[in-house]
């Protein structure tokens, strides 16, 4: 069916919730999913300047959202650097240390030449790039390397300019280094970040140019890049150190979540259409007492979705049994509760922005060179700024956050099925003769299977570090495996909150014969309608899992976000 086919479609179905006429509008089934997000015009690239202080989350999601990315350092930072990097070398002509003119971990305490410098940087990459696993999205890893070459503005480090220009080189031309996933504890991200480096150097570490996949040996040059690029003294661990691919990782997470969040949001006032809920619990007075901010914000949103809706109301409930009509009093649980349980993933991702907005403008390498208090010269100190474990934990309970998020839209989901608990749904939601029809019992299997899964990887694995390194590295965040839980559990709820969206349209559709002359409100409508555009409803039993699937798709692809107004 083509797009316009599809808003005819939509339309007809819309009509039906509006003036009489039948519940259930079979309309041919969609060929296609969703129309893919349009890629982002060369237009709209984005010019960066980096001083270290200033990267802003709306650009990192910018970045995540695949915009074009050229970006130079600040000239005063750069001046900063040049001046640092001189002040660093003066500094290792009294001061020993780690990494530069000593070993690194367990071999901290074995010295190294001024001869073996070059050499050790590149060992130090070698050795370090040990990772396995799914690389980490292009999108991801461009934005780490855009969070490293900030973080180095700040001047704290020691490195020479040309390093973070020659990481910024890398993005702007397209070429993204390949960074396994696992093997980063979370104190530093020492094997993401070491593939990174491998690359930047020239080594035959794999990267990915314009859809090919090859040792950046070969595709730097393609790229217009110099083959080579050979570090200095102490620069191979300021690439490596830090939890920079966590928190670009973290963002993306932070990114996907808030998305979910709003349709969550969208999922939910369409349950409250389906089944006519009582709009006490949104009242902004029950709220105020609360003096949550965002509990306040969420049920404003959710009462501007359904405003104006005439199924919302004792004559909307009425309708589905005037005869043995009786008031509701009140709802379950998980409608009345539903903004306070909304609220808390709300305030967790308001934290870790906070959070990363920070860690994208600081210093999170080991060790950091500092001015002397006295003013005569430069000197290092060592530290443990790398640690990871503040994201890792926001990261934890983020994932508690949006499981239980997750187990909210299964349980509304399962209300759906049952006509006591729906108030009168059809039973299993069966288009057709109920009985010759099962309707979506097996939709909603879809959501408790899930659930399940995503409870058991909310388990936080910021509380389970163990000694590595003979000792030297005996505490670890592990703060990598809980941004890798939160990520998979991103996915599983996409899944769940498309059962709920499919399944409470297909509640507003059942009994839309006898909401005859009422409207729905102005948000739900519009976000009913969206899904119509794409999946029709469920008149007799059919093969129901593409329906699903383009639910999942139109979910994923950010198409069912709640508009609210005229």
């Amino acid at each position: 069916m083509s797009h316009v086919g599809r808003m005819a479609a939509g339309a007809g179905l819309l009509a039906a919730l509006l003036v009489p006429g039948p519940a259930i509008a079979e309309p041919a089934m969609p060929q296609v999913g969703p129309t893919p997000l349009a890629p982002v015009p060369a237009s709209q690239a984005l010019n960066l300047v980096l001083d270290g202080t200033s990267l802003s989350l709306r650009t990192a999601f910018a970045i995540l959202d695949g915009r074009p990315v050229t970006a130079r350092l600040d000239p005063g930072a750069r001046a900063n650097m040049v001046e640092a990097r001189t002040g660093a070398l003066a500094a290792l002509e009294g001061q020993r240390v780690y990494g530069w003119n000593q070993a690194l971990g367990p071999l901290k305490d074995r010295p190294l030449s001024p001869e073996e410098a070059e050499q050790f940087q590149r060992n130090v990459l070698r050795s370090h790039a040990a990772g396995i696993g799914e690389p980490l999205p292009d999108n991801v890893v461009r934005l780490a390397l855009v969070l490293k070459a900030n973080q180095m503005a700040r001047a704290k480090v020691g490195v020479r300019p040309e390093v973070p220009e020659r990481l910024l080189a890398m993005v702007g031309a397209g070429v993204v280094p390949r960074m396994p996933q696992i093997g980063s504890l979370g104190t530093g991200d020492l094997q993401p970040q070491a593939a990174a480096g491998l690359a930047a150097i020239g080594e035959d570490a794999p990267v990915r140019y314009q859809g090919v996949e090859g040792p950046a040996s070969v595709l730097l040059p393609r790229a217009g890049l110099p083959r080579t690029f050979t570090l200095q003294a102490g620069e191979a661990l300021p690439i490596i150190s830090g939890s920079t691919v966590l928190a670009a990782t973290l963002i993306d997470a932070v990114r996907r979540a808030t998305v979910l969040a709003d349709q969550a949001e969208g999922a939910f006032g369409l349950f409250m259409e389906a089944t006519r809920a009582e709009l006490g619990s949104l009242d902004a007075r029950t709220h105020e007492e609360r003096h949550i901010p965002e509990q306040n914000a969420v049920a404003a949103r959710l009462r501007a979705m359904v405003a104006g809706s005439g199924w919302m109301t004792e004559e909307g409930r009425r309708r589905l049994d005037p005869v043995n009509y009786h008031p509701r009093i009140q709802d379950a649980v998980s409608v009345r509760a539903a903004p306070h349980i909304m609220a808390g993933l709300r305030q967790v991702l308001a934290a870790t922005r906070r959070t990363l907005v920070r860690e994208a403008n600081s210093s999170t390498s080991n060790p950091l060179i500092f001015k002397r208090k006295n003013g005569t010269g430069y000197e290092f100190v060592m530290g443990g700024n790398w640690d990871g474990s503040v994201m890792g934990h926001l990261a934890d309970s983020l994932n508690a956050e949006i499981t239980d998020v997750g187990v909210l839209s299964q349980e509304l989901s399962g209300r759906l099925l049952s006509p006591t608990w729906s108030y009168g749904l059809p039973a299993n939601l069966a288009g057709g003769t109920v009985g010759l029809n099962s309707g979506m019992v097996q939709v909603q299997t879809v959501a408790a299977a899930l659930v399940p899964e995503m409870q058991v990887r909310a388990t936080p694995a910021g509380t389970l570090s163990r000694p590595v390194k003979d000792g030297q590295e005996d505490h670890n965040t592990m703060a990598m495996a809980s941004v890798r839980n939160l990520h998979e559990n991103l996915d599983r709820l996409e899944a769940v909150l498309a059962v709920q969206y499919l399944m409470a349209a297909q509640g507003i559709d059942l009994i839309a014969q006898k909401m005859s002359g009422l409207q729905l409100g102005a948000g739900t409508r519009r976000l009913w309608a969206e899904l119509r555009r794409y999946i029709p409803a469920l008149g007799e039993d059919r093969y129901l899992t593409p329906d699903l699937e383009r639910a999942v798709t139109l979910v994923h692809d950010r198409r069912l976000v709640p508009v609210t107004g005229a």
